[in-house]
Parts: C-alpha cells; structure tokens; sequence
C-alpha cells in the first residue's frame, strides 16, 4: 500500500468540501477558539433572560452586519480603498444612528421600522434556548468563510413561532432575487454602451459625491429592511437605555468593520466585474436601493436581502457576459465565469436558509408541528 508522502493529507483524495473545512481549520485556529469560547459563554448565560437576550443582541449585531456588508456598504468601501477607514465610518455611522433614531420615535420605542410586528415575530423573547444564542455565531463563522448567508433567515427563523411567517418571507426574498436577477440584466445591457463610450479614464469628482449619495440612500434603506434581524433579540419596544445600548453598541461595531475594511467576506464584492471602480459602484447601490424600496413599501413582512443582493450581482455579470464580448469564444468563457459566480453565491445562500430551517424546526414546536401537519 502506497505511503502518503510526507504524511500530507492528500488534496485530490478529498472532497472540495472536506478540504476546505480543513484548511479553514488550519488556518483559523484564533478565531475558532474564540467561538468556542463565544459557544461556551451561550452555554452558561442561556438560563439568564435579560443577559441573554444582550448577549444575542451583540453577537447578531456584529454578525449580520459583517455578513450583510457585502450587500451595502461593500461596493462603497470597494470604491473608497484609499481613503481613510474613520471617515467612512462616521459617514455610515451616523446615518444608522439617524436611521434608527427616526424609526425609534415614530414607532413608540420600535427600531425594526415595524418589521418585528407581523405574526410570528411582534412577541418579544422571554426565554432563550442554546441554539438561539448559538445562531449568531454559526452566522459568525460562516462570514469568515465568505459566505454570503440571509440573516433574515438565520436570525429570525429561530424566533418566528408560526411557519407561515417563514414561507412569507421566504416567498418575498424569492421573488426579490428574480426581480433583482431581471432589473440587473435590463438595466447593465442597456447602460454597456454609455458606459464603454462615456465612463473611460479617471472617474471625475462628481461621481464620489454621487456614489456617497447613492451608498448613504442604499445603507439607510436597508436598516429599515435589516434591523429586525438584530433587534429581534431586544424588547419590541425600547427604553432610552436600552435604545442607547443598542445604537451606540452597532456604531462602535461598524468602526471596527470599517477598520477590517470589510474583512475576508469583502472578497465576493472585489471579484466581481469593475466593481471596485466608484462609477459601477455607484449604479449598482442606485439600482439596489430603488429595489429595497419597493419592496419596503409592499408589505412590513421581512424579507432576506442577501437574496436580492446575489440576484442583483448575478444579473449584472450575465449581462456584462452578454454585453461586452463580440466573439463567439469570449462569450462564452464569459457567460462560464458569470455562471460559475452567480452558482457559487446562490449555493452558498441556500447552505444558510437550509440551516436556519433546521434550527427554527429544533427550536419551535409550533412551527414543527405546522409542517408536519402540511406534510403528514
């Protein structure tokens, strides 16, 4: 029987999977340790509500943000690589503090923008299991293997006690990514043109005011979309100390996310087509903020904008596939790379909705017993 060389783990005897958990492994032991210390901590708090519920609050907080920063502020810190990380951060700071704010005092107390108030999600927690502290952190890990999760899944599916509330916004996130999919193919083909005519050379001045315009819109709209899934560890309504807590708590995060510049999920913005160049950044935050929009203004029900997001980027690089190369060849290695991109990301997406499905099925009883009263 051959001998391993060396007694090296053999790449090509292993599944892609395989290797990967294991690289990930190998090279991140610090943070791995941290999570299982992160996983021990939710083990002892768990029995204990209020500290639960603010130990969940701020694992979700930093979590959904890193994970979901690839959807809005990643073009943005893409676009802005040489400017300093502080400037940034107060820029978009600031404009979640004045978001939530507003959401807070109009809403008596509620920074969700009444997103938590749909059946299902309007009771607040009043006892915790594990595995809803332990949700955070899957979501944790899986940010720093790139991978672009819903958190709307992961984190309100574990709280959300009817099923139907999970098919809503499974439903509404669906037809975001086929909306955003269809938008993103019409919109890049027809602009290919005045963009290889108009948008050559150095990008001028105007497009930085523009692109900050368009990036500060798109941030704004998607905490009106997103907050749910970190308040919904939080009373439904907030006192002024626990809305300080909670405010002051998600800026200081995204002073340490903008110092990361983004961190290692940043890498799904960098490799797609001329992303970092602050003109595509700038229609592709314009294009999405106005389909945030609209689907903000359909229903309160939450919905998973990681799904639009992917669905938007896929589009867009199908259509730049098609755009952009006359020849038969370069088509089609350009529709292979536009496939293989928009697979990988869709994949990966799928990976946490099956995720948080089984977790709400073990945490919820009543949403086990609606499904398999459908089923049975």
């Amino acid at each position: 029987m051959a001998k391993l060389k060396d007694q090296n783990i053999n790449q090509d005897a292993l599944s892609k999977v395989s290797y990967a958990l294991f690289d990930f492994t190998k090279k991140e032991k610090s943070f791995l340790l941290i999570t299982l210390i992160l996983v021990s901590i939710a083990g002892i708090i768990t029995p204990y509500t209020y500290a639960a519920m603010w130990f969940g609050f701020a694992l979700a907080a930093y979590s959904a943000i890193a994970n979901d920063s690839i959807q809005t502020i990643g073009t943005f810190i893409a676009s802005n690589q040489e400017r300093k990380w502080y400037w940034l951060w107060l820029f978009m700071g600031l404009i979640f503090v004045g978001t939530v704010t507003f959401s807070w005092f109009t809403y008596n107390g509620d920074v969700s923008y009444q997103r938590l108030q749909v059946p299902g999600l309007e009771e607040a927690p009043t006892s915790f299991v594990f595995l809803q502290l332990a949700a955070p952190i899957v979501l944790l890990v899986m940010t720093r293997m790139r991978m672009p999760v819903s958190t709307t899944f992961l984190l309100l599916n574990v709280f959300t006690y009817k099923a139907g509330t999970i098919v809503s916004v499974m439903q509404k996130s669906f037809l975001g990514y086929l909306l955003a999919f269809v938008i993103a193919i019409i919109v890049w083909f027809t602009l290919e043109k005045f963009v290889t005519t108009y948008l050559k050379g150095k990008a001028k001045p105007y497009w930085y005011v523009l692109q900050w315009i368009t990036s500060g819109t798109l941030w704004a709209v998607w905490i009106m979309q997103d907050a749910a899934n970190i308040a919904v560890f939080l009373p439904r309504q907030l006192n002024v100390w626990e809305f300080v807590a909670y405010t002051g708590f998600v800026f200081l995060g995204l002073g340490f996310l903008f110092y990361l510049k983004g961190d290692r999920i940043q890498g799904i913005v960098n490799e797609k087509t001329k992303v970092t160049d602050v003109r595509a950044a700038t229609i592709v935050d314009f294009v999405y903020a106005i389909i945030l929009i609209y689907f903000k203004m359909i229903s309160n029900v939450p919905m998973s904008t990681t799904w639009v997001f992917i669905g938007l980027l896929g589009g867009r690089e199908l259509s730049i596939a098609l755009a952009k190369s006359k020849k038969l060849t370069k088509r089609k290695a350009r529709l292979v790379r536009a496939y293989r991109l928009a697979r990988k990301d869709i994949v990966r997406a799928l990976i946490g909705l099956l995720v948080s499905l089984i977790l709400a099925l073990i945490i919820n009883e009543g949403v086990r017993k609606e499904i398999f009263d459908l089923i049975f």
